[in-house]
């Protein structure tokens, strides 16, 4: 019952969230990732993914909530989750069941939350279109110790794609 419970909030945040589009372009680096026992262990940020978490962190210290601790195993799901939407030129919160459900039995995970969002240029803007939205601005916000995030650009088209995951571990 308490699983059955917790994939359906699960399944409600997914469909109160609603992916963002905007602003223009920027270019990102590659990320490499090694994987142990199903968790990854390595990952490698570039400049707009530690601005935008540092982002993130800032406002919510701003408000009295604790910074959040990035995991390279959620950045590494958040960037699957990138090239599968641009892989299908989509936006949208696909197999979040999956990815949580990862991060649940991989890392222990008690509460996963995700933002995503569409062709915004930089960390501040995507993180105020985030607040402008009522279910971003809730994850962003919410009860949680730990995050991962990833910004991948699409090749044709030079737009970025940004998923944030969010985990109460």
């Amino acid at each position: 019952m308490k699983l059955k419970i917790h994939i359906l909030s699960l399944m409600v945040i997914v469909f109160t969230m609603y992916s963002c589009s905007s602003d223009s372009v920027d270019s990102g680096s590659e990320k490499e990732s090694s994987v142990t026992s199903g968790v990854v262990t390595n990952y490698t940020y570039n400049q707009s993914e530690l601005e935008t978490m540092k982002l993130i962190n800032d406002y919510r210290v701003s408000i009295g909530l604790n910074a959040l601790k990035a995991i390279n195993h959620i950045s590494f799901k958040s960037e699957e989750h990138d090239m599968y939407m641009i892989a299908n030129n989509v936006v949208n919160h696909d197999d979040f069941v999956a990815r949580s459900e990862n991060i649940i039995k991989v890392l222990g995970a008690i509460k996963v939350g995700e933002n995503v969002a569409y062709n915004y240029n930089t960390p501040e803007a995507v993180l105020k279109a985030w607040l402008a939205s009522t279910g971003h601005k809730h994850n962003i916000e919410g009860d949680y110790t730990h995050f991962g995030l990833a910004i991948k650009v699409d090749p044709e088209n030079g737009r970025k794609y940004y998923t944030n995951i969010f985990a109460k571990i």
